[in-house]
């Protein structure tokens, strides 16, 4: 019996996951509650956050993302890519900064748009 307490909603339940019958999940106040014990167990996974440096921009960081949850036995590695990562100003919101990072299936996308120092927002090809 593993006891985990449950992150997909503010109530943060205090579940209880019975490996050894099925990962049977109890004391959960909603279905997302179950789901969630039963998959960390099994398969756990998060959506990453995190930054990458920007040049020509008025602030020297962009915030990122991942497009979608990746395996958690893969987020050292992943986040170790995103350091060899420089942008160049201008970056749109949502733009992919990385395609299918370390074989996930998922992207680091911009979170902010993230116009040139100078104001223009440009792109010079």
């Amino acid at each position: 019996m593993t006891e985990l307490i449950c992150i997909v909603c503010p109530k943060g339940c205090h579940l209880r996951v019975d490996e050894e019958n099925g990962y049977r999940v109890t004391n959960f106040g909603c279905p997302r509650g179950e789901a969630y014990g039963k998959k960390e167990l099994t398969d756990p996974t998060r959506v990453l956050t995190s930054i990458v440096h920007i040049r020509n921009a008025a602030h020297p960081c962009c915030p990122v993302k991942t497009s979608g949850a990746v395996p958690k036995a893969k987020i050292r590695e992943v986040m170790r890519m995103l350091n060899t990562v420089c942008l160049s100003a201008p970056v749109k919101i949502g733009d992919v900064v990385v395609p299918n990072v370390c074989g996930t299936g998922c992207d680091w996308v911009a979170t902010k748009d993230m116009g040139r120092e100078n104001g223009s927002n440009e792109i010079r090809i």
